[in-house]
This record gives structure tokens, sequence and C-alpha cells, in this order.
């Protein structure tokens, strides 16, 4: 499939990045000094953070100075950790360690102007500290070494009052862990206790088959992969001669975790949008590149290398830049609808993780070999049961589908029902976030069984009963008071089948929604829709889905119980395309007992 199909047309900002060459070390090097270029000469007099336009997260600008400063730390760590940049990166690689220095020095003084501030407790700061030590555990000759006493010294403070606050118990335990063992490693006091501490607690975390939970909010998403596992796998690095044992059980729930995860990319390297923090973006790949880091193989080499260059490719080719070259907050184009309230300027270069293969040394088959052509055999079954996961998986080789049960905190950070509680979250059509519930097109549910009340429009949110079987997905849940659904989710070779049991004291109308298509005026996409009894289906010239509606039995009159009924949404709702459509069919539920079968079919051409 083209660009074209997926992207929204109008590719700001790739046409600097060299994406057909993804191969040697030199051209993963030139690949990422050409994403941090725009920031070089961006960094603040103080070199403590960059100088671009604001957006405003729910923690203080200086915070959001030091997000800015350190991310790129993610990318640029490897390229030093490594040795020697090649030699027509050496000088770049050199500057930024100056300025990296430089920032360091100044955004740890409590003397300098540009000081990061003092820290408080759950402080978005502690967050930052982690690339920070990924620096000083794997770079400490571009980033601690050539700094004076004084500097160490206040550094190495700073860092330290991570040990001095609360944390939340979640993934932030572990910036905890690379601190105060960046800290052991340098030879600067640290808390063994803390230490033994959070990594005792991140015990309480584990679920089997290699998944843990995001801590005390239950959730499974993209933290455990490029969040817990990728701190896990930099502790096995460089704790294995100290503590082997524990990293032995690292790097042995990493290969557990590798044979489930894989079933989140579809052979093209596109993954399922599901869960928050989406706007890091290509950060969802950098799990295997952790894998590498820390001397493992889930997979062979080639086939990590095509995994890891698609994945890089697709990302890159869509609008995901801004006029000045730089990433912006979004999913397939800028959006700031669909963020988090902790989304600030630098966030999203998280997704500079991805890079870590980086540190692999230069005669590593990751760059002398090329890519399998086909890696489609990883999913030899096509159907993977992720009970761990609250989720079933179904791989139709160009996109892929997971199936929810509805399970997530309700501590939400944004979204957070659209983001986890939809029927089904797919590699290539996507997901809506809604902009309100009182109008459709402003809902945009999709893949949701949504139930229209007195003008509100109401979904499933936090489900009561749930269960994952080998070929299914049951919940229970109630979208309103005296409505209770029982919904169960069964994969199909062509899509899948929804079985709707509700119990209903009122009465209303229900619409149940299949993917949303892309529309576009920006090019020729050729949307075709039609509605047609019971039957919706809407297509572009790359896909297609359709949504068929049954009444299978009920306890009232269902004579004109179902309509078709496609539907235009708002533009800006959908995280990959601007402006879509979604195919869905009308219920008509009366009080009493029905129960509803939805066939919705999808296809990726």
């Amino acid at each position: 499939m083209t660009a074209t199909g997926r992207y929204t047309g109008k590719l700001k900002g790739t046409e600097f990045l060299d994406l057909d060459n993804l191969n040697s070390r030199e051209d993963f090097e030139k690949l990422l000094f050409d994403i941090l270029e725009p920031l070089r000469t961006r960094y603040n007099d103080f070199c403590t953070g960059i100088e671009r336009d604001r957006v405003f997260a729910h923690y203080d600008a200086k915070a959001a100075d030091m997000e800015a400063f350190s991310r790129p730390l993610w990318g640029l760590v490897p390229v030093w950790s490594a040795g020697d940049a090649e030699d027509r990166y050496a000088d770049i690689a050199s500057e930024y360690a100056g300025i990296y220095r430089k920032g360091l020095t100044e955004g740890t003084d409590p003397s300098s102007e540009g000081y990061w501030g003092d820290c408080k407790p759950f402080d978005q700061r502690f967050v930052e500290m982690a690339a920070i030590a990924y620096g000083m555990l794997f770079a400490p000759h571009a980033v601690w070494d050539p700094l004076d006493e004084s500097a160490k010294k206040n550094l190495a403070a700073y860092l330290g009052r991570i040990n001095d606050e609360e944390l939340p118990v979640c993934n932030w335990i572990l910036f905890a862990v690379l601190v105060n063992t960046a800290l052991k490693k340098r030879g600067m006091p640290y808390r063994p206790d803390m230490l033994e501490n959070y990594l005792n607690g991140l015990e309480t975390f584990y679920l089997g088959d290699g998944w843990y939970c995001d801590g005390d909010s239950g959730q499974k998403d993209y933290y455990i992969s490029f969040a817990i596992h990728f701190y896990c796998l930099v502790y096995a690095k460089v704790m294995d001669a100290e503590d082997s044992e524990r990293c032995m059980t690292y790097r042995s729930r990493a290969m557990d975790f590798a044979r489930q995860f894989i079933y989140w990319f579809d052979k093209d390297g596109d993954a399922i949008p599901f869960g928050r923090s989406l706007t890091y973006r290509f950060s969802q790949v950098a799990f295997f590149s952790a894998c590498m880091l820390a001397d493992l193989e889930p997979f062979p080499v080639p086939v990590m290398k095509a995994l890891i260059t698609g994945h890089l490719r697709s990302w890159l080719r869509r609008d995901i830049f801004d006029g000045n070259k730089m990433l912006t907050i979004g999913y397939g184009y800028a959006n700031l609808h669909m963020s988090e309230r902790y989304n600030a300027q630098g966030s999203p270069y998280w997704a500079l993780k991805t890079f870590a293969f980086l540190m692999l040394p230069k005669d590593h088959p990751f760059y002398a070999e090329k890519p399998q052509a086909d890696i489609s055999p990883l999913w030899k079954d096509p159907v993977c049961s992720m009970k761990h996961a609250d989720m079933l998986v179904y791989h139709y080789g160009n996109h892929t589908t997971a199936y929810v049960s509805g399970v997530y905190s309700p501590r939400g950070h944004g979204h957070i029902v659209e983001k986890y509680g939809k029927f089904a979250y797919d590699s290539k059509f996507g997901i809506s976030v809604s902009r309100s519930q009182y109008e459709l097109c402003e809902c945009a549910p999709d893949c949701m069984l949504a139930f229209l009340i007195d003008g509100y429009v109401y979904v499933r949110r936090i489900c009561e009963e749930h269960e994952i079987e080998e070929d299914s997905v049951v919940s229970v849940w109630s979208p309103y008071p005296g409505i209770k659904v029982r919904t169960t989710l069964t994969p199909t070779a062509e899509g899948h089948i929804r079985l709707h049991e509700i119990e209903s004291d009122i009465e209303c109308t229900a619409l149940d929604s299949g993917f949303a298509v892309r529309r576009d005026d920006m090019c020729a996409v050729d949307v075709k829709v039609s509605d047609d009894k019971n039957v919706s289906c809407v297509s572009n010239k790359f896909c297609e889905c359709s949504v068929t509606g049954t009444v299978v039995e009920a306890t009232f009159d269902t004579a004109y119980s179902v309509s078709a009924h496609s539907y235009i949404t708002d533009p800006n709702t959908h995280l990959m395309y601007p402006k879509t459509l979604i195919p869905a069919v009308e219920y008509r539920i009366c009080k009493g007992r029905i129960v509803l079968k939805t066939e919705i079919k999808s296809s990726w051409f």
C-alpha cells in the first residue's frame, strides 16, 4: 500500500529524511541527526531547553524545558555510547555532547538562571531524569566525565532528589531505579535501600507471560513495552555482573513478552493505536531495540530489522512534523485534540527510544544483514489470546486488530474511554476520539455500541465483568442506569462478530459502528457509501468496512428494529485521518430483552 493511502497527503517535513536507505549504521545515524537537526540551533542560552512554540501541560514551564532538553538524549546516548560516530557525523555528535554538558551543568545549579527548579512529589522532572541516567550509564565519557567536580556534585544531588519525594506507583518507580543505578556506577551517593525497594515493588506489577500491569492503574498498554520492559532491559545490560539472577529474570520475561507483543504489529510494521501516550509514535517498536541492546534476539535479526525499519518508514512518511521540521503532538498528523494533560512541546521526542539499537557494535549483524523481505511467518497462528493484557489479537496480514474487554483505570489522562474502551483497535483503520457526548458527529463512536438517550451519546466505559477466551472476548457493562449489556466479540477471517445481549428498562436507540474510513479533499480517495436495509458499507480505494445488523431475539415486536446508518464525523476526531465516515447500523431498543448480532467486515487492499 502506498503512503498516500495511509497518510494525510500533505507530507510536511519528510522531504528532509532519507527513508530509502535504512541499512547501515551510517544510514541510521543520518536519520537520527536529520530528525534532530531542527533542534540544534534552538537550545536556549543555558542549553537547558529548546525554543519553540509552547504547548502547555499540567506541569510548570521549567519542567517542560527539562523535558524538551532530556528527550533527545534517548537518541543521542546510543550514538555516543558506541564510541566514535561515523566520520561523517563525528563533529555533530561532539557538538551535541557539548550542548548537553552545558545543559546538565546549568540546569542543576540552583544559582543559574537556567536551573530547572526544585522537585516536589509526583514531579515531571523525575520522568526526565531517566534519560539523563541513561546517558550516565552508557555514555559517561560524553555527559559525565568532562564535568568539573562542582557540576558533578550538583547533578548527582539533583538526581538524588528522586529518592526524597513520593512517586506514583507505576512505571515511574523505574526512573528511580535507573537514577540510583547511574549514581552507583559513577561512584556518587545513592540509596541502595530505595533501589532495592523499587526493584522489589516492580514484582508486584508482574502478571505472567511476560506481561506487567502499569502499577496501581492496572493498565496494560505501550508503557509495558517502551517503559517497564525497556528499563528492565537497560538494568539487565548494566547490572548483569552484580545482580545476575534478577537480570536473567528480566531477559526471560522480555522473551515471553515478545512472543505476544509481536501481534500488536502488522507485516508492514504498523502498530495498533491503543492506550495513552500515542503521541510518542514510533516508540511503539522501541522494545525490540531494547532487546538487541540487552543481547536478546526473540526473533532473527533480519526479522527485527524489517520490523523496526518498516515501522520507522511508516511513521516518518506521515504528516507528523511542523513547518520547522519538528515533531508535533498528535498521532497520524498534528492534533492537540487527542493529547493528554502531560504532553508539552518536547514530549514527542520520547519516540527516539527506538534508536537504542545504535548502541550495537559497528560490526553487529543488524547493520550488515538486509531486512527480511517477508515477515508474515511470525504470525503462523492468526489469533493470539492475551489474557494478561485483557485482549485477543487477530492478525490479518496487512493489518492487525486487537479486541478488548474495556478494562482500564477510571483515573484517566485524556480520552481514556476512547483509548481503552472500544471493541476493536486496528493498525491501519485506527480509532477516533470524541469532541463531546452531545452529537453523534462529535462523539465519533467508531467500534462502539452507542446508546442515544435524551440528546446524549452513551458508550461502554468501565466493564463490570470480563473474560478473555481463546477465540472470543466477553464483557458485561452498563452505559446508562437501567441498561445492561453483555457483549461477546468473536474474530472471523473477514473481521469480527459482536453479539450484544441487552436488558433495558427504557426505550432508546442504539448505534453499532464499524471502523472509520478516510474521506479527504486533499487527494482523491474515492469514497463510496452504501446504506441498504440492514447493511452499511463505506469504502475508499484503500480499504472497506461494512456493518450488518440482525436482531437475533427479543421480548418485544422487532419490526423496523434495524437499519443502516453511516455518518460523517467532525474533523480531527480520528487519530490517523483528519476526515472520516463511519459505517453503522441503528437498532430500536424497547423495554425488555433483545439480542443483537452485528457483523463487521474490514479489509485493507
